[in-house]
């Protein structure tokens, strides 16, 4: 009887309380700097996609070995908004990696995301839109290089689908509580908002605030209608697998110009990106592995992904088609990657 009466303390206890949130990094960019091949660094190993899988015949050898990008930091994308998409503004706007100096206050040596946008210098609105050069997978197996440059998953990473996780995607996540990134400023008056995107392929614009400062500043977005009182909770109960798979990854970084602010270069850098969340379901160890058995997670998002990684393996293609044609005195053709490079 006294263990009983103990037991339902605690319970009473927990529940005053409240509820405690987890933290996750949901993009690093530090993870993503330039590391194969070893020679002349130019793509992420741990991000690495191919796509030549879904390439068809008529494809040659040399052209399907250039079917492999990652999430390295000079592979993303920075879009400007349609009535800002002219040449000139478009070819100035870029994503490159820029390495804080050693010594430095915050981030010592690490590797972020540097930002180069060029807006209209005419008085209207736009924005920019810093996207990765695919859409991330939430449930992909993990990747080894092979040798020869191809890609294979290994036995134990088979089913589980955590290649980009905490690489853009956070898995068993509920109520979102806060999201928070560390950017760096230089005094622009623009404003920079987070999209992701969850298990229903719904987004989510978060708006995070200015960047009018000077340095490293850490922004947060507090969810207002987080309820932090259990009792207060509208409490359900769900299946469990394949419905209580809930994620977010990581759709773009916008950034906004007001018509009322100065056009042209727009300059910034951003360290990475964390969420508090509610955990979904309780982090259990399971007596079966259900996606390893059943595979629904990765079927769900197959058509997906094979239709993405047939658009940017011919994307690949073109530019290095493209690239062949042009004049050699401006960039002279690029080679197709050798077995093992």
């Amino acid at each position: 009887m006294k263990r009983y009466f103990t037991i339902l303390f605690v319970a009473f206890m927990l529940v005053g309380m409240g509820l405690s949130a987890d933290e996750s990094v949901l993009i690093d960019f530090a993870q993503l700097a330039a590391d194969y091949p070893k020679d002349n660094p130019k793509e992420n190993q741990a991000t690495m996609v191919d796509f030549s899988v879904v390439a068809g015949s008529s494809y040659t050898a040399e052209e399907k070995a250039l079917m492999k990008t990652s999430l390295a930091i000079k592979n993303w994308e920075v879009l400007l908004a349609s009535s800002s998409r002219f040449v000139l503004n478009q070819s100035l706007s870029m994503a490159k990696p820029a390495k804080v100096r050693e010594g430095a206050a915050n981030f010592a040596g690490a590797t972020v995301l540097g930002i180069r946008v060029h807006f209209p210098t005419d008085p209207f609105n736009s924005w920019a839109l810093v996207r990765p050069p695919f859409e991330i997978p939430a449930y992909m197996d993990k990747t080894v290089v092979n040798a020869d440059g191809s890609l294979s998953v290994p036995q134990e990473e088979v089913g589980k689908g955590r290649k980009f996780d905490n690489l853009g995607v956070v898995k068993n996540v509920g109520v979102l509580k806060s999201v928070s990134m560390n950017v760096h400023g230089l005094n622009f008056p623009h404003s920079i908002s987070i999209i992701l995107m969850d298990e229903n392929n719904e987004e989510q614009e978060i708006f995070m605030g200015n960047l009018q400062f000077d340095g490293w500043k850490k922004l947060t977005w507090e969810n207002p209608n987080y309820v932090a009182e259990v009792r207060n909770r509208d409490l359900r109960v769900f299946p469990l697998y394949p419905k209580s798979a809930p994620m977010r990854k990581l759709v773009g970084i916008r950034i906004y110009r007001d018509a009322a602010h100065e056009g042209g270069d727009f300059i910034g850098y951003i360290k990475d990106i964390s969420i508090v969340y509610d955990k979904a379901v309780l982090t259990l160890e399971r007596d079966i592995d259900d996606e390893a058995t059943w595979g629904i997670l990765q079927k769900r998002e197959e058509a997906r992904r094979t239709a993405e990684l047939r658009r940017l393996g011919h994307l690949q293609v073109l530019r290095y088609l493209e690239l062949k044609k042009m004049h050699a005195g401006e960039s002279a053709p690029a080679k197709a990657p050798t077995a093992g490079k």
